[in-house]
């Protein structure tokens, strides 16, 4: 399977490396200047390196990378070279610059009739708000998660917060891998390829859950802000980090107490059930804090499992990485970057008992793979330093 990764930031790039993992021979495509993603960092010791960003180098292990830049005239023979040998191209190029950089689904199934071309855009190809650009953040309050997410019943004067990082990127491309997996299913089935078109607020949308049926069944807006009917369903603070606790059934209500030594505030009738424990959570929730402030983290989870009370620990990135369960499944993994440094990033998220995962090369230094993937393409000496001269490739 050849796969083109014409990405310009995170979600096509992390479609591509879907597939790049599975075993997928993919060409990274980047302007001479070099993908987006390699000044967004982190960078080793926090000094800038395009080389070493952390985010490109865990997007792109397992492919080649070129340098092209699809506006130039001169670069478009190269595109549809590359676009003739690849079973699959990928881009998140926003719509109204996908025909000056030669990628329109019908042009390039001309080229190629078993392509599958797959667009991912901020709001679809098509409607009122399809030629809109959109950043992580207007995507998430585009999606309604914005509006579920943030400071919470007791900080109602704090702002919706969209999600941490890209996240709305790594969405999309991970809806873009699954459907163009399947339309190349169909295309080796028919012969015919198709334009796959991934909307990114579509996919954050999608995973709303329970919270968007609320609406159509019912014309409530679940939101972040309003008191929980039911408690203690919430977050304590211990010794060394926080912990979430759930014990709103009455068993588990009466084993705690017993865990941490039947307090007299237990018996208090304004604390009698779990709709009067939501009701008065504001004085609860002092009595619960002192309790859980005289435990580390583990002592309390580990105390409370035994008692079969559903608490858990919130990890750290730290505690993460130092996971026992994660590191004795190998989830991680090192990567290095062009000039050596190592980077440990997650490894897949699945395992093939008969076909592995594994990491079969770093990511490229920009256009480390150019002269290569271009000679085999059929450029000769003369022809590569024409293209570097009008500065199609780098």
């Amino acid at each position: 399977m050849r796969v083109l990764d014409c990405g310009t930031f995170v979600a096509a790039s992390h479609a591509a490396k879907q597939l790049a993992d599975l075993g997928a021979e993919v060409v990274k495509v980047e302007p001479p200047a070099g993908d987006g993603t390699r000044a967004r960092g982190p960078f080793p010791g926090g000094t800038f390196d395009p080389e070493a960003s952390g985010l490109f180098l865990y997007l792109n292990a397992n492919k080649r990378g070129i340098t092209l830049d699809l506006e130039k005239p001169e670069s478009r023979p190269v595109l549809d070279r590359l676009v003739a040998a690849s079973d699959v191209v990928l881009h998140d190029v926003a719509p109204d610059r996908i025909a000056a950089r030669g990628l329109e689904a019908d042009r390039l199934l001309e080229l190629q009739p078993s392509l599958v071309v797959t667009s991912i855009t901020p709001f679809g190809l098509d409607g009122p708000k399809s030629g809109l650009r959109a950043h992580d953040l207007n995507l998430w309050c585009a999606g309604g998660i914005a509006f579920l997410n943030g400071g919470g019943p007791a900080a109602a004067d704090l702002p919706p917060l969209k999600v941490y990082g890209q996240q709305a990127g790594f969405q999309a491309g991970l809806n873009a891998s699954v459907a163009s997996l399947g339309a190349l299913l169909a295309a080796q089935q028919s012969g015919h390829g198709q334009l796959v078109e991934v909307s990114t607020q579509e996919c954050l949308v999608s995973i709303l859950e329970l919270a968007f049926e609320h609406y159509p069944y019912m014309g409530i807006s679940p939101s972040r802000l309003g008191r929980k009917p039911i408690q203690p369903l919430d977050f304590l603070q211990c010794k060394d980090g926080w912990i979430y606790i759930c014990c709103v059934e009455e068993h588990q209500w009466r084993t705690f107490l017993e865990l941490v030594g039947s307090p007299e505030w237990g018996e208090m009738e304004i604390f009698g059930d779990r709709l009067q424990r939501g009701t008065n959570w504001d004085a609860l929730e002092i009595f619960l804090n002192e309790i859980a402030a005289e435990w580390t983290v583990e002592e309390l989870y580990h105390a409370a499992q035994a008692r079969r009370i559903p608490f858990a620990p919130v990890s750290t990135m730290g505690d993460l990485l130092a996971s026992k369960h994660l590191q004795a499944r190998g989830f991680f993994a090192t990567v290095e970057s062009p000039r050596g440094h190592a980077v440990t990033v997650p490894g897949a998220p699945y395992r093939h008992a008969r076909t592995p995962w594994r990491l079969r090369r770093r990511a490229p230094a920009l256009g480390e793979h150019t002269d290569e993937v271009l000679r085999h393409l059929g450029y000769d000496a003369s022809e590569l330093e024409r293209l570097r001269a009008s500065g199609a490739i780098g």
